[in-house]
């Protein structure tokens, strides 16, 4: 999917193939956003967050965000994607528990490239959200399963940092091919 740096041999040359560094796109600042922001800068990710609400961008500490390597896209989520899309490297996380933000950010997110495409929320709050997207009529059943609801591993997780453990964690695995 985004492929790792590898050295293969070829008759008497080796082949150096090298990838972009995997993307995490975040649609929507959170507190579960801050703590996969966190783990995703230990693992190496290029990290892009994008916000358009005045209120979560005055509580999010700037400074922290800058020191840390994230880049700050002062746009809708869904209109971020729409314009420029993003690459297969990336994986997308809607994770504002809006709906009104969520829905078409996931819209826009599946029809892009991105490797994983997931959405915070219950088991039932994902299934009234699969049924809206499907209602909208924009999106295939292909389309729709590639959305990942309830998001990350199922390790039973109750607070944001553990919430954030189990979805970065499940980025990695598909991340990894398995």
């Amino acid at each position: 999917i985004t492929g790792r740096p590898r050295v293969t041999q070829q008759a008497d040359s080796l082949v150096l193939t090298l990838s972009a560094a995997t993307t995490l796109l975040i649609a929507g600042l959170s507190p579960v956003a801050e703590y996969c922001m966190h783990f995703a800068r230990m693992l190496g990710f290029h990290i892009q967050v994008c916000e358009h609400r005045d209120a979560w961008l005055a509580e999010f500490d700037a400074r922290t965000m800058l020191n840390s390597g994230v880049e700050m896209i002062r746009c809708f989520p869904a209109r971020h994607l729409e314009q420029h899309g993003c690459p297969a490297h990336t994986a997308v996380l809607s994770l504002t528990h809006d709906a009104r933000i969520d829905d078409l950010t996931l819209v826009e997110a599946c029809h892009t490239s991105a490797f994983y495409i997931g959405a915070l929320g219950s088991q039932s709050t994902s299934e009234r959200r699969r049924v809206r997207l499907a209602e909208m009529g924009e999106l295939s059943r292909e389309q729709l399963a590639r959305i990942s609801a309830p998001v990350g591993m199922a390790l039973g997780s109750k607070t944001p940092p553990e919430i954030a453990l189990a979805i970065m964690a499940d980025i990695v695995r598909v991340k990894n091919g398995v």
